[in-house]
């Protein structure tokens, strides 16, 4: 059975590094990544499934790692070799349970939550974030009966999506995909689900100004939720939602899906004035313009000392910059969010969230997961898959991946099944 896997290598994550300066992704043929075969690995314990992977995405955190750019902070809570890919759409290959209790027979398309909180690890009693369900604050990723790991795709005992040989995956993990959505819609609703946690937790107004910076997979993620969050009253609604895509075919797709204005990011801090009626001072050569006023609420969907620094100049004192895109070592001058009281916020994973419902002025909890599908099958997100590859071409997706926006795509999976590319 085929399976990439990431071994820890300094020498080669080294050349990793400096291969990426020549392109994110153009480094995965001569870092810690390589093809092997490999069986499933065992079911760790009680509650655990066999799953095998269909499609599974590249995302943001993969590259950083493929790259050799990942944070030092992960080391503990990683653990080597590991098998990556955590958005994930697959069947499972016995017969299980769903996160809600409810029983899942032999070949049910599932998609993966997949922190490995808890629950998952087998801990009792649950941390105070996993028993809230907030299982993306889970502050025992490194203890338990399994290995250490943040997520499946980053534990040595899981396995992750991409392997044809399958993973293993908790019952906690475990979400049945509705017939109605093919498994491109499916492989997306990871990303989503962060992207509806962003949303939610950014602390938006009715009639407020939204800037969101970035407009790859997560950037229209974001905007795809926000819009249908807003639409079914689970959410405030924006006066406008502002968009700094860099290219074209990221400006229509913001549009599509539900974005008031999207422009290159060099004329997204003008937009954000123009709305917010500000004034605006400052600004040196190749630097953004202060705003005396600004956006209520910023979504940073890039992580990168240029987005950061970005989103600081055009937020509103006192107004909210979440940080969805994830960062690394960076290097920020913090004066104007000292200086405007700004309320920086991280925005990590999923859980349960606490939303509107319908408009009725009640509130309830509800899986982010729930919601994400809801969000997948109203946008048809699926689109946002633009190539799927075949293993065996692992150098040439994650490349595509690197490059995705200049090369006009947005996600790139690996399709286990169909061994070719789309």
């Amino acid at each position: 059975m085929t399976t990439l896997l990431f071994e820890r290598s300094l020498p080669r994550f080294a050349a990793a590094r400096i291969v990426s300066t020549l392109g994110s992704g153009r480094g995965a043929g001569v870092g810690p990544l390589r093809l092997v075969e490999r069986e499933a690995p065992d079911l760790p314990g009680p509650g655990w499934v066999h799953v095998d992977p269909l499609l599974s995405g590249i995302c943001g955190s993969d590259l950083a790692t493929l790259d050799g750019r990942s944070s030092r902070y992960f080391e503990d809570i990683v653990s080597f070799p590991f098998v990556p890919g955590h958005e994930v759409v697959g069947r499972l290959t016995d017969d299980g349970v769903a996160a809600d209790g409810t029983a899942l027979s032999a070949g049910t398309r599932v998609v993966l939550q997949p922190v490995l909180g808890c629950a998952a690890r087998g801990i009792q009693p649950l941390c105070a974030a996993c028993s809230f369900g907030h299982v993306g604050n889970c502050g025992q990723l490194a203890f338990g009966h399994i290995r250490p790991g943040l997520q499946t795709g980053f534990c040595a005992d899981t396995g992750g999506g991409w392997s044809t040989s399958g993973l293993v995956a908790h019952t906690s993990q475990l979400f049945a995909v509705p017939e109605a959505l093919t498994d491109t819609d499916a492989v997306t609703v990871e990303p989503v689900a962060c992207a509806v946690h962003a949303v939610l937790g950014a602390g938006i107004a009715d009639g407020d100004v939204v800037a969101v910076l970035g407009a790859g997979t997560l950037g229209l993620t974001v905007i795809a939720a926000l819009s249908h969050l807003a639409a079914t009253g689970r959410c405030p609604t924006p006066a406008v939602t502002l968009v700094g895509a860099k290219y074209a075919h990221q400006q229509r797709l913001a549009g599509a899906l539900g974005a008031t204005e999207s422009l290159p990011p060099g004329q997204l801090a003008r937009a954000v004035r123009r709305h917010s009626q500000s004034l605006s001072f400052g600004g040196a050569s190749g630097q953004t313009a202060t705003l005396s006023g600004g956006a209520d609420v910023v979504i940073d969907c890039v992580g990168s000392a240029e987005s950061i620094g970005q989103a600081l100049a055009m937020v509103r004192p006192r107004g909210t910059v979440a940080l969805v895109g994830m960062p690394g070592k960076v290097t920020v001058d913090l004066a104007p969010l000292w200086h405007r009281e700004v309320r920086l916020a991280g925005a990590y994973a999923y859980g349960t969230e606490t939303v509107g419902n319908g408009g009725t002025g009640s509130v309830a909890p509800v899986s982010t997961f729930d919601l994400a599908f809801e969000v997948v099958a109203a946008q048809q997100t699926g689109r946002l898959v633009s190539a799927t590859y075949p293993l065996t071409r692992f150098e040439d997706a994650v490349a595509h991946a690197g490059a995705a926006g200049r090369r006009g795509a947005v996600k790139i999976a690996f399709d286990m099944e169909k061994g070719h590319t789309r």
